[in-house]
């Protein structure tokens, strides 16, 4: 039978629950188990694919084309195994499906209530990764704090759902904080006793503590938050702010967090962690040889949980190298033709961000200019590789007005237009192209040299395309088209002859980069750029 985990979290957003939950699994993958995650969030947007990155971080796209929390993206990444459409649930989707179900008469008549129809559906999402046998144990990350009027069904549905599963086949880890107040030179436990508090008053006893801190717990304390929660001493768990990400878990390793779970949820210990590869990545991220200054150009720099992918794709790339990669922000609105040059002044390597809408476009286009010009790397992704297109047919083809029908319908030369399936598409939630789509690789082209193959699969998240009209034209002129879908020809990689490093992708790479396979694109962007700097 399968095993379930439910992280909650209390007094605070932002302590970390999706990367408690990606080192838990981490843990347990090591030891011979089959884990997957899931994250359950409680806004009642349908996905997060219609959201503003300021309100939620980057939108992340799963192999099966579902718009997704960001955290999805550290699991991948921490487990090195995909994830799905079921992998990620709102309010906003079980409300649709329990409508939907009222409309078509399901209930027989019966009101419809949060309990037990809400609560209903929220325990069958529970259970479908469970239930194909695939996994031995399927951990529930449940976003929000304890108290949230939006967590209130999922709490209830977790208490439902342990009642029905029986003891030992479900345990709730609570991960709450334990602040450092520098007044009282102390630390305070009386946030989690309160949090916790709260989980009991809604019929939940939390299994395991894991407590968020910047200083190390005493033996002391963990006895009195023992004593006041309910829980064995041995189930209060440290969680220190670490360095890095990657750290943690070793670090709920050395707290024996994952013997803590087996334990309670019945299963043998079956091998010691094998470790090994993750603790060779971590060597290498903190030992590098040498250090770049990357820039990374676009709209959201601001929060740089907008671009969490990239920058976890160039923390991966660039242990591979073994080298630091400094990633320096520039908002695309502030670059204009005017200013591009300084503000790119001494870096080893552009990186022109995904995004939508016309708000830093044209800065966009400059700084590509510049990076083209003088043999800087470059790496564009998605509409960076558009905005390298649209530069490329201005600046070098003479087409002066060339641009993307998305920036101006009405330009005499839509080098990037939109695909003629979307011009049909109204509503604007999971309608892009989406998932992961089949790239041919011209053979003799940098693309092939880079990933070694012919055939590749990447994933996508765009309405607008490469206008094949002007194919033939971007050849002639140097800029390669060397990916294309083999279905209906649409180009996916542009690459430029004679320059160390100019590529631009339609998709996202960066979605498919993990500690366990760091993207090749990304590692040959990284190596270009360390070539150019070690020539300054």
């Amino acid at each position: 039978m399968t095993k379930y985990i439910f992280v909650t979290g209390g007094v605070t957003s932002s302590l970390g629950k999706g990367i408690i939950s990606a080192s838990l699994a981490k843990l347990l993958q090591s030891r011979g188990y089959s884990v997957t995650i899931q994250k359950f969030d409680p806004y009642i947007n349908i996905d997060p694919g219609t959201l503003n990155p300021y309100e939620h971080g980057e939108c992340y796209v799963t192999e099966d084309g579902a718009e997704t929390d960001l955290d999805l993206g550290h699991y991948e990444r921490f487990l090195n195994t995909p994830t799905s459409q079921a992998n990620n649930i709102t309010t906003g989707r079980i409300y649709q499906n329990v409508i939907n179900k009222e409309r078509e008469g399901a209930f027989l008549g019966k009101t419809v209530q949060v309990v037990p129809h809400i609560t209903d559906e929220i325990k069958r999402n529970f259970r479908i990764l469970g239930e194909d046998g695939k996994y031995d144990i399927v951990i529930t990350e449940l976003g929000g704090t304890v108290g949230d009027i939006e967590s209130l069904p999922y709490i209830e549905a977790v208490r439902q759902f342990r009642w029905e599963v029986g003891s030992g086949n479900s345990l709730v880890i609570h991960l709450t904080l334990i602040p450092f107040l520098a007044a009282a030179g102390e630390l305070k436990t009386k946030p989690t006793q309160h949090s916790v508090k709260m989980l009991l008053e809604y019929g939940i006893q939390p299994d395991i503590l894991v407590c968020r801190t910047e200083h190390h717990l005493t033996m002391d304390i963990r006895k009195k938050i023992a004593l006041f929660c309910n829980v064995n001493i041995n189930a209060v768990v440290e969680s220190i702010d670490a360095p890095s990400i990657y750290d943690v878990p070793l670090l709920m390793l050395k707290e024996q967090l994952d013997k803590t779970v087996l334990t309670k949820l019945k299963l043998p210990h079956k091998v010691e962690p094998h470790l090994e590869s993750w603790k060779d990545f971590l060597g290498r991220l903190k030992n590098p040889t040498s250090e770049v200054r990357i820039g990374l150009v676009g709209k959201y720099v601001e929060l740089p949980d907008a671009y969490k992918s990239i920058i976890e794709s160039f923390i991966h790339a660039g242990a591979k190298n073994e080298c630091k990669v400094q990633v320096k922000y520039i908002p695309s609105e502030e670059l204009t033709p005017g200013n591009a040059v300084d503000k790119l002044i001494g870096l080893h390597g552009v990186l022109v961000a995904p995004g939508f809408g016309e708000r830093g476009f044209e800065g966009k286009i400059e700084a590509i200019r510049y990076v083209r010009e003088n043999n800087i790397p470059f790496f564009g992704i998605c509409l960076g590789m558009q905005c390298a297109v649209v530069e490329y047919g201005r600046n070098v083809l003479g087409l002066k007005d060339a641009s993307s029908t998305e920036m101006n319908p009405e330009t005499p030369n839509p080098v990037i237009a939109m695909m003629e399936e979307q011009k049909k598409v109204v509503n604007k939630g999971g309608t892009m192209r989406l998932g992961s789509y089949a790239c041919d690789i011209k053979k003799g082209t940098k693309a092939f040299a880079i990933y070694g193959q012919q055939h590749i699969t990447e994933r996508h998240r765009h309405r607008y395309e490469f206008n094949n009209e002007y194919l033939k034209q971007y050849e002639a002129a140097g800029l390669i088209p060397s990916g294309f879908n083999p279905e209906n020809n649409l180009v996916e990689i542009v690459e430029l002859k004679n320059h160390p490093f100019f590529v631009g992708a339609q998709f996202h790479p960066e979605l498919k980069s993990t500690v366990a396979n760091p993207h090749p694109l990304f590692i040959n962007f990284v190596a270009a750029s360390m070539a150019y700097a070690r020539k300054k």
